[in-house]
């Protein structure tokens, strides 16, 4: 007889979602994680970044706060106490997550998962990491085998690690991923982010307003690479404002040991810079090391993602996989939605997760948010597309505010004027991204969203007024020339 109906191995935002939703069905749950509960995004991902840029938002506003009327002399900044509330905040978290999963009933295994058989582990001890003090624990080998467990059914739930680049010396002392980025005890002063999409940019964004010499290098012709065109473009222009160097189209091809590191760019902007701190934001890979999956009989895909279904069952029978392990959509949000389909369908319930709406964000500053196709995507997929933008600096709210910067671009259909995508850069990108999603999932025109009466002041009037200017109508901007 199994021990738990369920075992789910990793108590990230897939996992410890999934842990819940089955234990709220019924079944006996257990979850196997060898660190704070949240996984990634709670501990080492979305939080504690949040938590900082937070921060270095708050002290960009003070620092400009006779623009508000607001004296305050010698405004400075204490990167030990930033850390200290970004931990607290982790902290809270992390315990509020905890006490779910023992109010719903699941019992907490610590330690790192092995399989022995495709609905079988074996919990390990895992002992600190060697990476930097209060470090991630994947970064340590399991030890001692402390307790095997039988389950009817498991998911895998175990996320993703920051992917290392093969440039020669990236494993240097001062060279690290955006993991390694919470072990700095001061801001560098010279940084070099290799990679400028969600990740690097974020971090760029964030030592550049705490007064670090920030040069990102991107292979790619633009910042942010995945999201619309403009608004890569737009990002771009607005980090060199801040004084962000930005070399697109390059690549580092080498960093060596001196007083400070010295890192070698390739490419149309090639030269050699001087760096005390280098930040690798350069992709992902599946935490799948010292699993077991072989013995399991679980496939991978080339790249060592799990593949799955849309129900999330992977090619051995009773056992499933969600969140970044898929390899589907690198996002905390996508999975927790797997996290709760597959929960359902283990419990029994019809369900299947549909990737056609997937907003995303990105918390520099301006902040970026995106849902549907970019401009490019749909032109590609045969689509006849019309697009209106519009900018925060023509609302009130955003005057009010003290940020106008960026706009808001609606891609629709050309025949039925049909929402197809919304990309924002500007203030709360990622809350007023909510309404393209839904605009999207309901498949709302144009004229759906322009007449739907919106809050005045608000920044979210931007919908509204975008889905006017698509009409040819715009009310608060001049029209297009004919």
């Amino acid at each position: 007889m199994p021990e738990f109906d369920l075992l789910v191995v990793g108590g990230g935002p897939g996992g410890y979602v999934a842990a819940i939703r089955a234990a709220q069905r019924g079944l006996s749950v257990g979850l196997v994680e060898k660190e704070r509960p949240g996984g990634v995004c709670l501990n080492w991902g979305c939080i504690p970044t949040k938590a900082m840029l937070r921060s270095a938002e708050v002290f960009q506003t003070v620092s400009a706060a006779a623009d508000f009327g607001v004296l305050a002399e010698n405004v400075r900044f204490d990167f030990d106490a930033v850390r200290q509330r970004k931990d607290g905040v982790v902290e809270e978290l992390t315990d509020g997550v905890a006490g779910l999963l023992r109010a719903n009933g699941v019992t907490v295994l610590e330690g790192h998962a092995r399989f022995t058989g495709p609905t079988t582990v074996e919990v390990h001890e895992v002992g600190p990491s060697p990476v930097f003090p209060g470090g991630p624990r994947y970064a340590a080998a399991p030890t001692t085998a402390i307790r095997r467990v039988d389950a009817r059914d498991v998911i895998i739930a175990t996320g993703s690690v920051p992917a290392r680049l093969p440039i020669p010396g990236a494993d240097l002392p001062g060279v690290i991923t955006s993991d390694g980025a919470f072990g700095l005890t001061e801001v560098p002063r010279r940084l070099v982010v290799v990679g400028g999409s969600a990740v690097g940019a974020e971090w760029a964004s964030l030592f550049a307003t705490f007064g670090s010499e920030v040069t990102i290098v991107e292979l790619q012709d633009r910042l942010v690479p995945l999201e619309d065109t403009d608004i890569g473009t737009a990002l771009g222009r607005s980090f060199a404002k801040r004084g962000i160097t930005v070399l697109t189209g390059s690549t580092v091809e080498s960093i060596t040991a001196a007083a400070p590191l010295r890192v070698t760019v390739a490419g149309p902007h090639a030269r050699a810079l001087d760096a005390d701190v280098v930040l690798v934001g350069v992709g992902r890979r599946p935490n799948t090391a010292d699993l077991g999956l072989d013995a399991a009989g679980i496939g991978t895909d080339a790249r060592g993602f799990i593949e799955v279904d849309d129900q999330l069952r992977t090619d051995v029978e009773h056992v499933y996989a969600i969140g970044d392990v898929t390899g589907r959509a690198l996002l905390a949000h996508v999975a927790s939605h797997q996290g709760l389909t597959a929960a359902d369908v283990i419990a029994g319930r019809p369900a299947h997760i549909d990737y056609t709406v997937i907003p995303a964000a990105t918390f520099t500053h301006p902040e970026i948010a995106s849902v549907g196709l970019t401009e490019e995507q749909a032109r590609a997929a045969g689509h006849q597309v019309l697009t209106a933008k519009f900018p925060f600096a023509a609302l009130g709210r955003p005057r009010t505010f003290g940020d106008t910067e960026g706009f808001l671009k609606i891609v629709a259909g050309q025949q039925h004027q049909e929402v197809l995508g919304v990309h924002i850069i500007g203030p709360s990108a990622s809350d007023l991204i909510t309404e393209g999603a839904l605009a999207i999932a309901l498949e709302a025109t144009l004229d759906e969203l322009a007449d739907t009466i919106h809050a005045h002041p608000t920044l979210g009037e931007i919908g509204m007024e975008a889905a006017l200017t698509g009409l040819g109508l715009p009310v608060h901007i001049a029209p297009r020339q004919r």
